[in-house]
């Protein structure tokens, strides 16, 4: 079971900014062999879900008011550390990132920009995919949306 917490950029510790700068290029810059500008200027908008299995980070996702980053609502950077993944804990901070735009933006409608190998995933959790594949940072992304 993940303790998931949610702070934004302003409530991050520097230890909490760390981990989680670590745990995006972990996945995105070095297991998906990827070079990009993880450090986009975006954060300090954000709501960060911090996901903890005994006091370490393996699950991330940031959290997105409408207007922000897309017209609607919007997660992205989700990301379970690759040793982790078995666990399913993409689930959970998933879920616990679509409460936080439900309970605290009092918003039903979300967008994402997903890649496109998590398609099914992210149709798990009520996505549906609008338009054409696109590559975002190299790699196959599709724009999904939940209401």
């Amino acid at each position: 079971m993940l303790d998931i917490q949610t702070k934004t950029f302003n409530d991050l510790n520097i230890q909490e900014l760390y981990d989680m700068l670590q745990l995006r290029a972990e996945v995105f810059v070095v297991e998906q062999d990827c070079v990009y500008q993880d450090v986009d200027g975006k954060d300090q908008k954000a709501w960060h879900v911090l996901g903890y299995k005994d006091s370490k980070l393996v699950a991330y996702t940031r959290v997105f008011k409408p207007g922000d980053y897309f017209n609607a609502a919007s997660i992205g950077r989700v990301v379970v550390s690759g040793n982790e993944r078995q666990h399913k804990y993409g689930y959970d901070i998933m879920k616990a990132s679509i409460n936080v735009i439900k309970e605290d933006f009092n918003e039903a409608t979300i967008k994402i920009s997903a890649q496109c190998y998590l398609k099914t995933f992210y149709n798990n959790l009520g996505f549906t995919e609008t338009g054409e594949e696109y590559l975002e940072d190299g790699i196959p992304h599709m724009a999904m949306i939940k209401n």
